[in-house]
């Protein structure tokens, strides 16, 4: 019976350990609540990690705030400096434009009898002869070639006066027309005046009326930093050389030029053909300072040109006509522009007797070589007037 109960009280006892079993797994339950507050400490650690990083991050992007202030500071101090070092380029190549604008071209000149019995022609130079106040100053110079006839007083005149008065009218107006003819007017009242005050030396006392038949052509540029202004009244020539090609800045006033012949008629004038045009056959030109018993036939308004300067212009001829009777433009000009880039012979001063001018203050040896070779080749094609050539180098680079 004993073994019985056994058997049967082993299935009871079975399950009570299975019971017990339950219950340490229901305690071990417990534990694992216990780790969910364990878990708890960590999402709470969690958090404080976090706002740690939170703060950590805004410290960082304080700091990157910072540097990048730092570097914009550091930016803006280097962009200043190169834009106080650009104003300062800036500054300094206007200073260079002004200096360049102020300095006078290179010139030469040369002036020889040929086969006359006197020496009428004059030359006119004036460096800075007048200053434009304005933003950037610059200074104006004169070039003026002067072609007497019946004496050479009119033609010094012109060559002693007319850059002093041309001076007086920009003072009060910068327009050039108006300055050029109100200056050529007045030049031409002056002459009157300045010939019956002449030396015993001058040729034209011994004629009766005293200096009406005395004149003279004038031919005249101002170079200016941006232009070249040419005013001309008579036969005399300015010739500009630009990129080699010859530029006329002037025109010859002859009586048989189509529209001077109807102004002469109009004015109630003749042009007689007596050893080519002349007019009332005595004067081979229209236009010239003086000559008052040929008005108002002959008047002494100039004709004006305003011509802007480029980097391709080589230099500017004014001459006389005994120079133009006898070679053209091109010719001159590409003789001029040989000497200017050191490919012509070095000249002297002396051709068949006849001596030229001394070397002007301040002239180059390169202008003065042109000029001298344009009037030895005048010379050697027989012209049969004086000779005067002016060559200014209008390079801006040299």
């Amino acid at each position: 019976m004993a073994t019985e109960n056994n058997k049967t009280n082993s299935p009871r006892q079975a399950r009570r350990k299975r019971m017990e079993l339950r219950r340490v797994k229901y305690v071990s339950g417990m534990a694992v609540l216990s780790k969910s507050n364990k878990r708890r400490k960590l999402e709470v650690c969690g958090d404080t990690c976090s706002k740690n990083s939170v703060l950590e991050e805004q410290r960082t992007s304080s700091r990157c705030e910072e540097s990048e202030s730092d570097v914009t500071e550091t930016s803006n101090s280097s962009s200043s400096n190169e834009s106080s070092s650009n104003e300062s380029v800036f500054n300094n190549t206007s200073h260079i434009n002004v200096i360049e604008s102020d300095r006078c071209p290179k010139y030469g000149v040369t002036s020889v009898c040929g086969r006359r019995r006197d020496m009428e022609d004059r030359v006119s130079i004036h460096p800075s002869f007048f200053r434009q106040e304005c933003e950037i100053p610059s200074r104006y110079h004169f070039f003026g070639v002067f072609d007497g006839h019946g004496c050479s007083h009119v033609a010094m005149s012109c060559k002693d006066r007319l850059h002093e008065i041309l001076k007086e009218e920009l003072e009060e107006c910068l327009d050039w027309n108006e300055t050029m003819k109100r200056g050529f007017s007045k030049m031409d009242k002056e002459v009157v005046v300045t010939g019956q005050s002449s030396g015993a030396s001058c040729r034209c006392e011994l004629q009766t009326p005293q200096c009406d038949a005395v004149g003279s052509t004038a031919v005249v540029s101002i170079v200016t930093p941006e232009n070249i202004v040419t005013a001309n009244c008579g036969d005399s020539r300015a010739v500009l050389c630009r990129g080699g090609k010859a530029v006329p800045l002037s025109s010859d006033h002859k009586p048989d030029r189509p529209d001077e012949l109807l102004r002469i008629q109009a004015a109630g004038g003749r042009v007689i053909y007596w050893d080519g045009a002349r007019v009332l056959g005595v004067l081979a030109m229209s236009r010239a300072i003086g000559d008052n018993y040929l008005k108002p036939y002959v008047c002494a308004e100039p004709e004006v040109t305003i011509t802007e300067r480029t980097d391709a212009d080589d230099c500017l001829i004014l001459a006389s006509d005994g120079l133009w009777d006898v070679i053209s433009n091109e010719t001159a000009c590409g003789i001029a522009r040989m000497c200017l880039n050191g490919l012509g012979p070095s000249s002297t001063p002396s051709q068949n007797g006849n001596q030229a001018t001394s070397p002007v203050e301040g002239s180059n040896k390169a202008c003065s070589d042109a000029a001298l070779l344009l009037t030895k080749l005048a010379m050697a094609r027989n012209t049969a007037d004086n000779v005067s050539v002016l060559v200014v180098d209008l390079r801006r680079s040299t």
